[in-house]
């Protein structure tokens, strides 16, 4: 396997800056870095690939990457982080996710040791929520490992690396140490697989030292993990039958998901009080902290009067290009996932537009109460919102047809959030945004779009999402969309636009999670 080498001084995908090392594993490097373009802070993970691959190999494993962790990202808000970008460069796969915000549950271990088993269980069934909701829609993660457990200050969990199975061409090539056997033996791999990682982190978190130990390469590492008999733990206490139950070799024999979150969560109400120490906030060095304090700099001034012309530049295409059935989109790159319930309560974690399209309610909740601070506006055109406290109205367009936008802000504050309905739409919502949408955004002044436009669903009906910026008299938006189908050419989008520099701001997550979680169409 050839290594890939890439200067601190290159650009990832001509774009993503490094700006230091988070993590290393067999073959796998995480940097901290930062979108040269907007100055925001993301992850940029690079994996080593055994040889170069063909254009069509690396398109498949990009866009692979891309859809798993979008799927996982929608199936589990606030757990899974959004993939921004992936790409090959250099002979490795890169892979850019927003950033989290946590610490690698691999660093606390070197640095804290042990954990209690309070600790751990609750580290466990954050992550078998995340895989539970995986499996149950086909998706094995297969690369699961204490280096792509990222842990909050609060002690939450968001995990990375769906999509990379396989795409390096060899088994477990990044973290050897936590492969199931049959990932050893290069096995044909399932749920299973997954089930004796997290037995392999569990025994991790409370022995303080891995169940396998790397042995200098990945294949010396592989055949221990495969012939080599398990280290009975010693301190696991309470723990001891779960952890030994999911590392069997025998994936058949292994424990099932609901053993395991029943003997977890005994061992929390068996001792609920269990203290755990404060997570560390992740360590901001010279670079990615003055990255961040960069990042978040920009002049409300400067930005108020230009909330209206960015408006009437967006009517402008969306009538000339039939978008106002636009609908199909989100603007949406890859917010960053918020909290799963449909009123949100605070602050999500960011990556995205204002918060997360990720976090995007229940499509079996229609309804969503409307968060402290929102009221309720029902529109004479058929559709409701909940909006700020101190939002109307800014403007309504109309075009033969029956298609319309109206644009709802406030006096002073240059964030705008647009509904568009329109009557011809086509059969394919990311179609719409690709084909006649994003043509008409490109002629306009610094577009740029931010990731690709993802399918999804929202109310039980096809959607899209797309995310890009903008300029706008020198000041840099950004917007995300989501567009849905309402069937026979009617449709519906939602665009959010604020300051890119403002982009990650708790109120405006707040914001965005409350508009998708609020929205209501009146026809359908």
């Amino acid at each position: 396997m050839g290594r890939a080498h890439v200067s601190t001084h290159d650009l990832v995908a001509g774009r993503y800056r490094l700006l230091e090392v988070v993590h290393r594993e067999t073959n796998r490097v995480c940097w901290s870095g930062e979108d040269a373009t907007t100055g925001r802070p993301c992850l940029v993970t690079q994996v080593g690939l055994p040889e170069e691959p063909a254009d069509e190999s690396a398109r498949r494993a990009t866009g692979r990457a891309v859809r798993t962790c979008e799927t996982m990202r929608l199936l589990c808000p606030d757990r899974v982080a959004a993939v921004v970008e992936a790409v090959v460069e250099h002979g490795a796969l890169w892979t850019v996710t927003e950033w989290v915000g946590g610490t690698p549950l691999s660093e606390l271990l070197a640095e804290q040791g042990a954990f209690n088993y309070a600790r751990a269980a609750r580290v466990g069934l954050e992550l078998l929520d995340v895989l539970e909701a995986a499996h149950g829609q086909g998706v094995t993660h297969g690369e699961l490992s204490p280096g792509q457990v990222f842990v909050r200050e609060e002690g939450s969990v968001v995990v990375t690396g769906f999509g990379l199975a396989g795409a390096t061409l060899a088994p477990r090539l990044t973290a050897p140490s936590y492969a199931a056997p049959e990932q050893a033996r290069d096995e044909r791999i399932g749920p299973a697989a997954d089930l004796w990682t997290l037995g392999a982190i569990l025994y991790a978190m409370v022995e303080g030292r891995p169940a396998f130990r790397d042995r200098g390469s990945a294949e010396a590492t592989l055949k221990g993990v495969d012939r080599l008999p398990l280290r009975t733990p010693v301190r696991a206490g309470p723990l001891t039958q779960v952890v030994q139950g999911l590392l069997r070799r025998n994936s058949r024999e292994r424990l099932s998901r609901q053993v395991v979150r029943a003997a977890l969560t005994r061992v929390l109400s068996e001792d609920p009080g269990a203290a755990a120490p404060p997570v560390p906030r992740p360590r901001l060095r010279g670079a990615r902290a003055a990255a961040c304090r960069a990042g978040r700099r920009w002049s409300r001034t400067a930005l108020a009067g230009t909330a209206l012309a960015a408006v009437t530049v967006t009517v402008a295409v969306l009538a000339v290009t039939h978008a106002l059935p636009g609908t199909g989109g989100d603007t949406g790159a890859r917010p960053r996932p918020s909290s799963p319930a449909a009123p949100p309560a605070g602050g999500t974690a960011p990556s995205s537009p204002a918060p997360p399209p990720s976090a995007t309610p229940s499509p079996s909740e229609p309804g969503a109460a409307v968060p402290a601070g929102f009221r309720r506006y029902e529109a004479p055109e058929g559709f409701s919102v909940a909006l700020p406290d101190d939002w109307g109205r800014l403007d309504t367009s109309r075009v033969p047809g029956g298609a319309y936008r109206v644009v709802f802000g406030a006096s002073g504050d240059p964030r705008t959030l647009a509904v568009t309905y329109s009557e011809r739409a086509g059969a394919d919502p990311v179609a719409v945004w690709r084909d006649d949408v994003e043509p008409g955004l490109e002629r306009s002044g610094g577009y740029r779009r931010v990731g690709g436009i993802r399918a999804t669903t929202y109310r039980g009906r096809e959607a899209a999402d797309m995310e890009w910026l903008a300029e706008n008299d020198g000041v840099r938006v950004r917007t995300f969309g989501r567009g849905f189908l309402l069937g026979g050419g009617r449709s519906f989008s939602l665009r959010w636009t604020t300051p890119a520099a403002d982009w990650d701001d708790a109120a405006n997550e707040r914001a965005l999670t409350a508009f998708l979680a609020t929205f209501r169409q009146g026809a359908g």
